[in-house]
């Protein structure tokens, strides 16, 4: 059966999309502070992606359910219906936070920013139309198209009060957009492992333990060659410490919802909610320097704009 004939209303995906977009602003300010207080980018992210990795591992001891999805996927490649690449997601999930880490500090979170939403923007209208996803090959259409440019514009807007002012490196900002375009292909493949299996967490599961083994190495690497140390756990406020539970979330929400609204259309929904998350955030919680500015209310509302375009001729498929 086809994932466009699915019975689930296409507005429940689309709230649940703008929904754990918001939440991915409120993680992004937790591991922010884990960095901070960790010096060490990609050891705050080992600690949130083994803190997700730690709670799926319960939930595949709980629940027989859960453990037939995982224990599925093999059978799935063999068959043909995965390919063996489809579930390394979670490499392309750990390359992208490596690369944040390694990138914010010498870019700014607001250009990193837009070159990722630039990569995965564009991409996810490559990806959609290849059929790399559950959801079949999907036209280009001008729509679409149009929905992707504006959100890159949205964001721009968004964040231009704070930009830096000076040369910007060509190299970071590459490999932000790089990143970006990766996560476009590590949506595709966890909605077709959700597709295939008839479970999103297998796919979350899948992406958190190559995730975990990616950054693993990664700070293992870093620790072994260049010095890098090692902090330990307990050095950040509690709170600090719910960003993998975040991801855990955006990830389950994103191979279920995949299937039925595109990767295209997915993107635009996160980076909507993402905007609004942050302007929720700069007003109840802000940090020094944020504030909630016209521009930023401009570009959450054009993100929206966006999505009502892209919307348009939502089903165009290439046969």
């Amino acid at each position: 059966m086809n994932v466009a004939d699915s019975r689930v209303p296409v507005w429940i995906p689309m709230v649940l999309c703008v929904t754990v977009g918001m939440l991915t602003a409120l993680q992004s300010r937790m591991n922010g502070e884990l960095s901070i207080r960790m010096h060490n980018g990609i050891e705050a992210a080992v600690w949130s992606f083994v803190s997700g990795l730690s709670i799926l591992i319960g939930i595949m001891v709980l629940s027989r359910r859960a453990r037939s999805g995982v224990l599925g996927v093999p059978a799935a490649i063999r068959r043909g219906d995965l390919a063996w690449w489809q579930i390394l997601g979670g490499v392309l999930g750990g390359f992208f936070v490596a690369v944040q880490s390694t990138v914010v500090p010498v870019i700014g979170v607001a250009v990193f920013t837009i070159a990722v939403v630039a990569g995965q923007s564009t991409n996810s209208l490559v990806v959609d139309r290849i059929g790399l996803g559950p959801a079949g090959k999907q036209a280009i259409t001008w729509q679409r198209l149009v929905g992707a440019v504006l959100a890159v514009g949205a964001v721009t807007l968004g964040v231009s009060q704070r930009l830096s002012s000076g040369s910007i490196p060509l190299l970071p900002v590459v490999f932000a957009v790089l990143g970006g375009a990766l996560i476009a292909v590590q949506g595709a493949t966890n909605g077709r492992i959700s597709f295939v299996t008839g479970q999103p967490l297998s796919a979350a599961f899948l992406n958190f333990l190559f995730g975990t083994m990616v950054l693993g190495a990664s700070l293992g690497v870093g620790w072994a060659v260049f010095d890098k140390d090692v902090h330990g756990l307990f050095v950040a406020p509690w709170w600090a410490y719910f960003g993998g539970i975040i991801g855990l979330v955006f990830i389950v929400i994103a191979a279920w919802s995949v299937p039925i609204i595109g990767v295209l259309m997915f993107a635009l929904l996160a980076i909507s909610g993402q905007l609004a998350g942050s302007m929720t955030l700069d007003i109840v919680a802000p940090t020094p320097g944020s504030e909630v500015t016209l521009s930023l209310v401009a570009g959450v509302l054009l993100a929206f704009v966006a999505i009502g375009i892209a919307a348009v001729n939502r089903t165009a498929r290439v046969e």
